[in-house]
This record gives C-alpha cells, structure tokens and sequence, in this order.
C-alpha cells in the first residue's frame, strides 16, 4: 500500500470569508497565521475609524498595527466566551490610552500644526472639512473617557453593552458618560454657532 505524501491541511485548505471570528481564532491558536489575516482585514477599518478620533492622525498607521501586534501577541489570552470584535476593541482602547498619555508627555506645537496640517490636505469638500474639524474639536474638548463613549457609541454605532464590555465598565456608567459627553458636544456646538 503507498502512502500519498500529504501537504499540511493549512496550505491545501482555502480560508472562507464566511467562518465565524471564534473559527478563525480557533485555527489561528492551532498555527494557521492566515486566518489572523482575515480577522485583520475583517476589523482594521473599524479600528481606524475608532483611532482616528482618539489619536492624533500622524501617528494612526502606526497605532492600529500596534493594536493588531498587541492581538496576534495576546490571541493565546482570549477568552472564548467573548466576541472577537469586543476584545479587540478592548485593545484598540488601551493602546489610545497609552497613546494620549505619551503625547501628553512629548507633543509639541508643531506636531500639532503638522498634523492639523495633513488633516485638511485629506478632504476635498470645505464643508465637510468644516464640520469634521468641528467634531474633531469638540472631542478634543471632552475628557477622554466621554470622547471614547461617543466614538464608539455614536460614531462606530457599537451597542451599549459591548460598549460597556469594551470598556470594562457598567452599562449605566455608560450611559450617564454618553448623556454628559452628548451634552457637552451640544454646548460645545452652541458655542460654534452650529444650529442642532
């Protein structure tokens, strides 16, 4: 009887769009590094688009391959029993924390003017960059913890409850956050002259 020589199942295998996160990280922890990929290109834009409004936008390619360093490296850790999404979320929070205390220590003006700079080379339509610039203000006048409730609660549509997971916090913490955070954007907006 001849014995077929075999290629490891990951490289015969094709990787379906449609496996669940839970699958992905299964055969993820069982050495298929290309599954991390698609758990990559599933989430990066919903990371950055959470970054964007946290962390300054010079530094953002950077920060969001750090979150996913910070996953791959800590993917042993996860507990099952949460969503994927939650946990990375989770990460992408801690890691623009331990952003915004660095460049609390280190940013200087012209970081600032650099990057605020680059911000409006980006956008095309001088409304929409008013209205972004107004957002981006307003956010940049709340703490950072009603900031975070209002990017991914309102902006990233994230339900209260994994909000409150990501978070690690109560969801009546949440929402009384989110009901100070919405009214300061209203009088920040007030302010402004912006009619809601």
């Amino acid at each position: 009887m001849a014995i077929e020589s075999q290629e490891p199942p990951e490289q015969n295998r094709q990787i379906s769009a449609k496996e669940s996160d839970q699958d992905l990280v299964q055969q993820c922890l069982q050495g298929d590094s290309q599954c991390f990929r698609l758990l990559y290109r599933r989430h990066q834009k919903r990371v950055r688009s959470i970054l964007y409004q946290l962390c300054d936008t010079s530094m953002l390619d950077d920060v969001v391959q750090e979150v996913f360093l910070r996953a791959w490296k800590g993917l042993p850790k996860f507990r099952q029993s949460s969503q994927f999404s939650t946990w990375l979320y989770r990460i992408a929070w801690n890691v623009a924390s331990d952003y915004r205390q660095a460049a609390a220590q280190g940013r200087t003006r012209l970081q600032v003017i650099t990057q605020h700079a680059s911000t409006q080379q980006d956008a095309a339509d001088v409304m929409h960059l008013h209205y972004q610039d107004l957002v981006k203000r307003g956010l940049a006048n709340l703490s950072f913890d009603h900031r975070t409730i209002l990017v991914l609660h309102d902006l990233e549509e994230i339900p209260q409850k994994e909000v409150a997971e990501i978070l690690g916090i109560p969801v009546g913490t949440v929402k009384s956050r989110l009901f100070h955070a919405r009214a300061a954007m209203r009088q920040f907006f007030q302010k402004e002259g912006v009619q809601l």
